[in-house]
């Protein structure tokens, strides 16, 4: 089976270093996550900055370089007008053809949908819902993980994910 590659902006990976379930991400098969370094640059407090890396030793978030000529002037262009993380993350998807993981909104998320289109971003309610979906998590263990985020101030338009199944 072939993984769809998923860029993946530094507030996915808080989001689920801060809920100590980045092992949600590698068992979701069938995509595969990739942080830059640009992106792993913007992750810098303890512990979640721990739990990232040891992912990526696991192996549930792999890591991946702006390389190319044309992944590296779309970043340039991209870094007058977002972070680094997010230029890097949006300029390796565009290259790639990939999917982001990503919470951000604004002018990142219109300039991803207008350079990737509908559908291509996947944000962290998304992600953990289809962990539910796929029987990694129950929506009681979800409504938890969801309890922690808002208390770390990440809010969800919703009140339970029993709402979405």
């Amino acid at each position: 089976m072939t993984s769809r590659l998923v860029l993946v902006d530094a507030n996915v990976l808080l989001n689920f270093a801060l809920i100590d379930r980045l092992d949600l991400l590698g068992a979701l098969a069938d995509l595969d996550f990739r942080a830059s370094a640009e992106v792993m640059a913007e992750i810098i407090k303890q512990p979640e900055r721990s739990r990232v890396e040891a992912s990526i030793r696991s192996g549930h978030v792999g890591e991946t370089s702006l390389a190319d000529v044309a992944e590296l002037v779309l970043f340039s262009d991209l870094r007058q007008i977002m972070g680094m993380g997010e230029a890097a993350c949006l300029a390796l998807a565009v290259s790639q053809r990939a999917w982001i993981a990503s919470d951000e909104k604004r002018v990142f998320r219109r300039e991803a949908e207008a350079r990737l289109g509908p559908g291509s971003i996947l944000n962290t309610p998304g992600l953990l819902l289809l962990g539910i979906r796929r029987g990694l998590l129950t929506v009681e263990e979800a409504d938890g993980l969801k309890t922690v985020l808002e208390a770390k101030r990440f809010r969800m338009k919703f009140g339970s994910f029993r709402e979405l199944v």
